[in-house]
């Protein structure tokens, strides 16, 4: 027994260092990569292309599923997006609440006849509407699908040359397009684009935008609030250095429409379809030599709601575990072999070993501790020594995006913000990491059960400002 602990404990140490010494590598290229965007940004003014004749048609996908609270202001917020050549499809998926009413009642919404070219199978579309208000905004109302069928059945009816995909609960920042643009007008091998998403639990709301932040005081929200900044300030920024990102968050990302269709778009039968797309399309350029580069911006942002219930963000990192796990084994072909370039041998490696695998890992280190140390198996200096470094390591790079963010953007708000979102760092491993991997787990279980559920998520709504003028 002894024995079997010491060789558990190396391992699980050996899979320690080689994930803080990953980080460590993606923290470095994202500090490069945010100061070369900088540079390259630096007097490139996006309001240009607001008088271009030449700017390519942006569709944006926004699938609903019961979100009658927050359909409104999203598709106000939408409506507002500064673009010269913008098309807004809304698809209603067979919502049973209010949703549709609601979209029909605050824009004026008139049947049209529903002629499109059908390029992709999905479940049967059952009316197609148009805004009196906003000729631009169109509806569509389908049988229930899913949010992959949903997105499919937007991809049939759109027209533009470049498809914006995202929650319909997202708000997206009245400039967002005019900067997601650019890479498609700069690279020709550009095929797709994601932005960053950000916390808008507790926002105040005006005409679709957010106009007051801050940082949520609920528990939940305000960690999560952590994470997604560490996530995509020096997560997916890290990976334009280190092989390409293989995820574009679904609530916000650009495409190249007929690279999407190519692909026979979004795969209906997954839970992880983001995931899922961006892994297929960067596989099939390999396999068709076709470019395929993959980019992320840090500053076109989308406000989302986040789970304020540990039902709902239970069933959330459930979901996208099992996505992970499925996406990965659909790919497998891709793991270790260089054919695919970075995709192959960097970017499917490290997602299936410190990503898929981690939970795993972190629990049977848990059992071997709680084993070892009243053995006598393990020094309990070195254990408490391991426990602060882990501790120390992960607050660390919780704050070190807090400064990437606090020397770029500066979107934190007020003094008061800044020391509550460092608290939510301080606080993030006890009890919210450790859940973490719980629900992970549970994610792995039930993609090996084959679960496809999506589960629920509540949500509260935006707090909406009232027109000052009224």
């Amino acid at each position: 027994m002894g024995s079997f602990l010491a060789i558990t404990g190396a391992l699980v140490l050996a899979y320690f260092v080689l994930v803080n010494g990953f980080q460590t590598v993606l923290l470095m290229s994202s500090a490069l990569e945010l100061g070369a965007y900088r540079r390259r940004a630096w007097g490139d003014e996006p309001r240009a292309l607001l008088g271009s004749e030449v700017a390519p048609r942006v569709s944006v996908l926004a699938p609903a599923f019961n979100e009658q609270d927050t359909i409104v202001e999203s598709v106000r917020a939408l409506l507002s997006l500064r673009y010269p050549n913008l098309e807004v499809l809304v698809v209603n998926d067979g919502s049973t609440d209010a949703t549709l009413a609601n979209l029909a009642a605050a824009f004026e919404l008139t049947p049209v006849h529903p002629i499109f070219r059908r390029q992709l199978e999905t479940e049967p579309v059952v009316g197609l509407y148009r805004s009196r208000l906003h000729p631009h905004l169109v509806v569509i109302n389908k049988e229930n699908g899913g949010k992959a069928d949903a997105l499919n059945a937007g991809l049939n009816v759109s027209s533009g040359q470049l498809v914006c995909a995202l929650d319909a609960d997202s708000l997206v920042e009245h400039d967002a397009l005019l900067r997601m643009v650019r890479p498609f007008l700069a690279d020709p091998r550009v095929v797709a684009v994601g932005g960053t998403i950000r916390v808008a639990n507790e926002a105040d709301v005006r005409y679709g935008r957010v106009v007051r932040s801050g940082v949520p005081r609920h528990y939940l929200a305000g960690i999560q609030t952590v994470e997604y900044l560490r996530a995509f300030l020096f997560g997916r920024l890290g990976w334009n250095r280190l092989g390409g990102n293989l995820i574009i968050s679904g609530a916000f990302g650009l495409f190249d429409r007929e690279r999407v269709l190519a692909a026979g778009g979004y795969e209906s039968s997954t839970v992880g379809e983001d995931l899922e797309l961006i892994a297929k399309i960067r596989r099939l350029a390999h396999e068709g030599s076709e470019p395929g580069r993959i980019e992320f911006l840090p500053d076109p942002i989308a406000w989302t709601e986040v789970p304020s219930s540990l039902r709902s963000l239970g069933a959330q990192r459930d979901r996208w575990h099992r996505g992970l796990a499925d996406v990965i084994w659909r790919h497998r072909r891709t793991i270790g072999n260089p054919r695919y370039g970075a995709l192959g041998t960097v970017a499917m490696p490290i997602f299936v070993v410190i990503e898929l695998l981690a939970p795993v890992v972190e629990l049977l280190g848990l059992v071997v501790v709680a084993i070892a140390l009243p053995l006598g198996a393990v020094d309990t200096t070195f254990a408490w020594t391991l426990l602060l470094v882990a501790y120390g390591w992960a607050v660390l790079l919780s704050v070190l995006a807090l400064v990437l963010e606090e020397l770029s953007f500066r979107r934190l708000g007020t003094l008061a913000d800044r020391l509550r979102l460092l608290l939510w760092a301080l606080l993030e491993p006890f009890g919210y990491r450790q859940l973490t991997v719980w629900w992970r787990l549970r994610g792995l279980v039930g993609w090996l059960r084959r679960r496809d559920d999506w589960g629920t998520m509540q949500r509260r709504g935006f707090s909406v400002l009232a027109d000052p003028g009224v």
